[in-house]
This record gives structure tokens, sequence and C-alpha cells, in this order.
């Protein structure tokens, strides 16, 4: 409409979109040039990863030893910097990548016999087309004079490719984009379009937009402060014509309870004195597994909220999964939670829908629980069932039952840790990739709930424990309310703003992320452009805050002010916000040493051989302390490199 606006009639003749939606067009207009037909599907998320799926089955690789998503993933990052699978075969350098490079070339004749394009396909077939086709590249030069791109710190090298192109005749081109924004580096987004840009176009016209509409000088203040840091940028004052606002706070709390109640009781003297709204306020974090105590400290004040690029955490998968197996545990007649533990869990394995179906029936017509049919099974007069369901089915039934006589004489916490790993369920995080190291964290995160309820009653306090998560539960779904607070990663925030912003879990190891740190200093320096994204979404205040420890890999562990907290200039913060000392100094000494140990395992150090029953020899490269636990990462001769928690990979030391 904007458009229209500005230019009239002529609007319609102007090509408005996504790169891959412009794509798309012109693939069905050209794409038979190259040998595309133009009925082509787009495969959306789900059919790609039903295609990858697909291609695994036909090789014969197991989704339970490599996630599907993953290597879905990988082949996404390699098609958006133009690799293809046989130059992708050229470059594997661990054993995870050679099956990638198995599945790559099978997943894409999948498309192709389904007459499909995934979304990456879309950008590098266009690319091939104005590359191998000079009849639409002509085509297309003469139909589009002039291209202009917003966002273009975010493009990728097909996307630049592509922009390229089409504008090298007519060099007509307008690119609109803040390096200092640039976050999607792990998307593949090179921030090299943008800062090289006049290399490609020397006789460009630089044009500076520091005008900022949004913040108050203080917020602003610290934005540069942090930013400046930073060498790969265009260096440019950010200034701003609104009135001088709030300072700055900086919070240190004792943990993440604590940090989530300060967030909480900041809201409500903010809304009950009428300075804001539930709408006007954002939660900030990095990764989506810190949202469980402040999602709980919300619920308990009675506060509605909504999580934004995230699912609720008791509605995720692996929690509902832990919580299933808990409640089986509690109750034998639990049928729901017998039929998911069924379904997602090791032990379950073999037990079909018809099995489950016979032995419900047989609980209906005796009037019996599903927990006294599962005793009958195998009896005479019992459940009639196949001989290797009878198996499987006891099978299940002694080691639930073991569990089930720990509880009263267990703390919540490790019958947990003993739950996950008899059952099996914990060995589905030992793949290393990121999602199952991401799920692997949220489990460590229920773990941390459930030892607040160690100190109760033994024989009531899995009972308590599952009712507050109950009701915690239902709260979410009471009542639509327009007035929420807003909870959302950093990486999901970026062109939002809001009045009020709350940045929580500002410590080393998260803002700046643990890789960051030890790995590369580009990635030091994309997050530190994710730090200035969160500071700058706040419009009037904007509150940080950081725990002198955190729930982490099952533990507790210190945590440490993240290093870009210096770089805010103290003029723009509140008094008193520079202290990172606790209320109680004294607190440090006598809480530390009461970290939860993980499970026992050996310690690991790089260097050492060590041996895995499943990956074989390998060497430590790395291992870092996790609360008592540590996260390894190992170098295996045949299986490539992969990331290990140390009380759940069960390695030994080589000792020659």
């Amino acid at each position: 409409e904007r458009v229209e606006h500005l230019v009239g009639d002529r609007a319609r003749w102007v090509m408005l979109g996504t790169f891959h939606g412009f794509c798309a067009r012109v693939l069905r207009q050209y794409g038979h040039l190259i040998g595309v037909d133009p009925r082509f599907v787009i495969y959306d998320d789900g059919d790609q990863m039903g295609a990858v799926k697909s291609a695994m089955d036909q090789l014969d690789i197991s989704p339970k030893h490599f996630s599907p998503r993953a290597i879905l993933s990988t082949i996404s990052r390699a098609k958006s910097l133009n690799i293809g699978p046989t130059e992708f075969t050229d470059s594997v350098e661990s054993y995870f990548e050679e099956v990638v490079a198995r599945v790559y070339p099978v997943y894409q004749q999948t498309l192709r016999r389904r007459q499909a394009l995934d979304f990456d396909d879309l950008l590098t077939t266009a690319l091939r087309l104005l590359y191998e086709s000079p009849e639409a590249l002509a085509a297309l030069r003469n139909r589009y004079h002039y291209v202009l791109v917003d966002e273009y710190q975010d493009t990728n090298r097909i996307q630049y490719l592509l922009v390229k192109e089409l504008a090298a005749e007519h060099r007509n081109i307008c690119v609109v984009g803040d390096p200092d924004q640039s976050i999607y580096g792990w998307r593949a987004a090179d921030i090299r379009n943008i800062l090289t840009f006049k290399e490609d176009f020397p006789d460009a016209v630089e044009i500076h937009l520091e005008e900022n509409y949004r913040s108050t000088p203080e917020i602003l203040s610290a934005a540069d402060g942090v930013i400046r840091e930073n060498v790969q940028r265009i260096d440019r004052k950010l200034r701003t014509s609104n009135r001088a606002g709030e300072k700055i706070v900086l919070r240190e709390c004792f943990d993440e309870a604590q940090e989530a109640r300060y967030v909480v009781e900041e809201i409500q003297r903010l809304t009950e004195r009428g300075q804001c709204t539930g709408s006007d306020i954002a939660v900030l974090y990095r990764t989506n597994w810190q949202s469980r105590p402040i999602e709980e400290a919300l619920i308990r004040a009675s506060i509605p909220y909504q999580l934004i690029g995230g699912v609720r955490f008791y509605e995720r998968k692996e929690i509902k999964d832990a919580l299933a197996l808990l409640r089986l545990i509690a109750n034998p007649d639990d049928f729901a939670a017998f039929q998911r533990v069924v379904a997602e869990y090791p032990l379950g394995a073999g037990i079909g829908a018809k099995t489950l179906s016979d032995l419900e029936g047989w609980a209906r017509s005796h009037d019996l629980g599903s927990g006294a049919a599962l005793d009958a099974v195998g009896d005479a007069g019992g459940p009639a069932l196949a001989s290797r369901a009878v198996k499987l089915l006891i099978g299940m039934r002694e080691r639930v039952g073991s569990l089930r006589e720990l509880e009263p004489t267990m703390p919540l916490s490790e019958l947990f840790d003993r739950a996950i790993e008899e059952t099996g369920y914990a060995g589905y995080f030992t793949a290393g990739d990121d999602e199952a190291m991401a799920r692997w964290e949220n489990l460590q995160q229920l773990r941390a709930n459930l030892e607040r309820f160690d100190d109760e009653a033994p024989e009531e306090r899995l009972a308590i424990f599952l009712t507050e998560v109950a009701l915690v539960s239902d709260a979410d779904t009471i009542e639509e309310v327009r007035e929420k607070v807003t909870l959302i990663t950093l990486h999901a925030v970026k062109g939002l703003e809001f009045p009020v912003i709350f940045l929580t879990g500002v410590e080393e190891g998260l803002i700046p992320h643990q890789r960051s740190i030890t790995e590369n200093p580009a990635m030091l320096e994309e997050e530190r452009r994710l730090f200035y994204v969160g500071i700058t979404r706040a419009k009037e205040r904007l509150y940080i805050s950081h725990a002198f420890r955190r729930s982490r890999f099952g533990g507790v562990e210190p945590s440490a002010p993240s290093s870009f907290l210096s770089s805010i200039p103290a003029s723009s913060l509140a008094a008193g916000s520079r202290s990172h000392e606790p209320a109680r100094a004294t607190t440090r000494k006598l809480l530390v040493p009461d970290a939860i140990p993980a499970p026992a395992s050996i310690r690991v150090v790089a260097g050492q051989r060590v041996f895995h029953v499943k990956f074989g020899d390998g060497i430590v490269t790395s291992a870092t302390d996790r609360g008592g636990d540590q996260e390894i990462t190992v170098e295996f001769k045949r299986y490539g490199e992969k990331r290990l928690i140390g009380s759940l990979a069960n390695l030994t030391i080589d000792q020659e």
C-alpha cells in the first residue's frame, strides 16, 4: 500500500517480496530453461523433515543415532553457502559430516522425484538459472532496472550473488542494513556482504542513518559503549532528540529463582503504579531453557504472559515425556502416562497400538485400572496378548516398579536421574548436536525444579510436585488476556520494540555464549551485536540482570557477570548498579559447596585417550566443568567429533 501511494498505478509492475518469493516466481516463469518443471511444489519444514527421514531410511541410518533435524540443518547451511552434495562430500571433517554427505544426495534425489524444491533450493536454483541461462538473465535484467534490498546485513552468500547478478548491468542498487544488528551468522548470514558492499559497487553513495527515534539517551549511550568494542563494523554515532529518561538498572541476583522474583516484583511495581501495562514489557534471555523460572514466577503472581518463538516450558516434548514417567511412578493406573512412556521411551519399543488397545479393553471389561491390568499380564486369566508383547510388558512393569519402590526413600532429583537413565531415555541426548544439548538442558531445568521438593515429606513430595506442575500448566489455558508480558529470546526480538525491557542472564557463557569465548573471535563480535540488539529494543526503561550462580547441566555452578557489561558507561547506570556483590557476601562461601552433583562419573582432561562402548576409541579435545558434571568433546577415530555429558557418556580412560 505504501509503494502504491508513492508511485501510483505503476506499483503493479513493482516486484515486492522476499528473496524466496521472488525466486519462486522467477522459477515458475523461466525454470523450464534449466529443466525445472514449473509445477514444482515448495516443501515446508515438515515436508523437508519427512524427506530427510525417507533418505535416512533408504540408507539404513537410524534417527536414534543421528538427529534428522541436525542433518537437515547441516544440509541447509551447506546450500546457503552454495555447497552442493559433491562439494560437501569433498570437505567432510567428522563422522557426522560423513553421514550428512551420504544423506544429502539421496535427499536431493527424493525432492527431484517428487518435483519439489525446499526453501534453500528456491535460492540456489534461481542462481543456477542466472548462471546457466543467458536468456533468463537478459530477460530479468531488462525487466528489473532497479534493485532495492532491506535488512541487507542478514543476507547469505546465495542472496548476495543473486543481487550482484541482477544489478550488474544497470548498477542501480540500493541496500539498507545495520551491520551492528547482524546476529544470524549461525543461519549463514554473512556480515561481509554489507561491510564490503563498496568493493563490488565502488561508486555507491553511503548514507549513515544515525537519528534514533526509539530510545532514550541513556539507553543509546549504553548501546554505543557496547558496540564500539567491535572491529567488524562501520563507525557511526547514534543520536536522539528524545528527552533524558530513566537510568539503566543493573542488578545481580543470587540465582535464577531470585532473578525471576526480582523481575516479577519490578513488573508488579511498574504496572500497579500505572507506569506501564503488561503488553509494554518484554523479558529477554539468550536461550529458551532460561524461561522456566521466569514462567513459574509469573504464573505464581497471576501475571499473564506470552512466549514468543518457543514452546512453553511444560509443553516441550522432553518435559512432557519426563513428567509422564514421573506420573506413572506415582500412579500405575495413569493410562495416558503409560501410553506416552510406551511411545517415547526405549523400554516401550515393540509394544504396539494393538497391544495397548487389548490391555485397556481387558482392564475396562474387568473394571480395573491399567496398573492392575499390567500386573495381570502373564497370569492365567490375564490379558490375552502375544508372547512377545507379554515379555516386553513384564520387563516394563518390573523396571517402573523398581523405580516406584525407590520413590519414598530417594530425593526426587536422584529418582529423576535414575529414572531417565534406567529407562534408556537419557541415551537420546548423547548425539552431541545443538538440539540434543538444548533438550538435555531443559531436562536439567526440570531436575532443578524437582530439588525444591526434596524437603517435603517423602511419601508426599512426588504427588505435591506433580500437583503444582498440573496447576502451573493449567494456568496457561485459563483465559485470553490482552495485556500480556512478552517472553522472548534475544534472536527472536530483533525488529521489535517495547517501552520496558528486562534483559536477563547477562553472564559469561550465556551472553557471550561459551563457544564464542573459546572458539572464534568473529563469533564473539556477533554475541556483542546480539547484546546490542537486546539493549536497543528498549524505548524507556532497561533492566539488566545476572545471577551469582545458575542451575545448568544437572548442577549448580557459579556465574560471572558478562564481560560486555564493563563497556556500559557509568553515566548511563542507576546509582549502585555497578556493584556485582550479592547482598550477603558470606553466602558465597556457604552455598557454593552445596552445588548439586551429577551422577557419579569419571573426570577427564584434554588429551586423554578414552573408550566409548558405541563410538570406540577417541581422544578428549576439551572438557569443561559444568556444576559437578563435565561437557566433554571427543574426537573418535571412526565417528569423528562428539559432544558428551560426562555423567552419561560412560567413558573408560585408556591407561596405556
